[in-house]
């Protein structure tokens, strides 16, 4: 048998040392603290870092981030489709019928069938939405971005004031 492989028996355990129970023997007095300082005294604040500036002021008050850059899409699904007369569908038909309110890119989502051969002429298409439309007869373009290849221009609050 070696040192590292003693170990106490099953069951047993010590118990806790009690420290700051009068001045004699180990953990008397200062209970290990020492003498003085803020380490002896119960006041040291949660999150207290030292003197640096605490990390809680340090990130910004305002939570969250909004991507100035981020691409939205007005979004229809194939369901929604079926009350459409007509078979070509681009945004500006969508607009007219009133199945669209907002300018910008039209993407249209896979839910429900289409249950006619319709043209799409839209700036994104889910790939269920593809495989039924043309599983139905129908075509699909996809229309360029209105910005270009790149990313669309900043907007948003955080560039207000440059």
């Amino acid at each position: 048998m070696k040192v590292h492989e003693l170990s106490p028996a099953p069951g047993s355990k010590r118990p806790k040392r009690r420290v700051a129970r009068g001045i004699g023997g180990k953990g008397g007095k200062t209970a290990g603290r020492g003498t003085k300082g803020q380490k002896a005294r119960n006041n040291v604040k949660l999150g207290f870092e030292g003197g640096q500036l605490p990390l809680t002021q340090r990130i910004p008050k305002l939570r969250g981030f909004r991507n100035p850059f981020q691409v939205r899409y007005n979004v229809i699904n194939l369901d929604d489709l079926m009350s459409f007369e007509g078979n070509d569908i681009n945004p500006d038909t969508l607009r007219q019928s009133g199945l669209l309110r907002a300018n910008g890119m039209v993407k249209i989502l896979g839910r429900g069938s289409a249950s006619r051969a319709f043209n799409f002429k839209v700036h994104a298409i889910s790939a269920s939405a593809k495989h039924s439309v043309e599983a139905a007869g129908g075509t699909v373009e996809i229309l360029p971005p209105p910005f270009g290849n790149g990313r669309p221009a900043a907007s948003g609050n955080a560039l207000s004031n440059r």
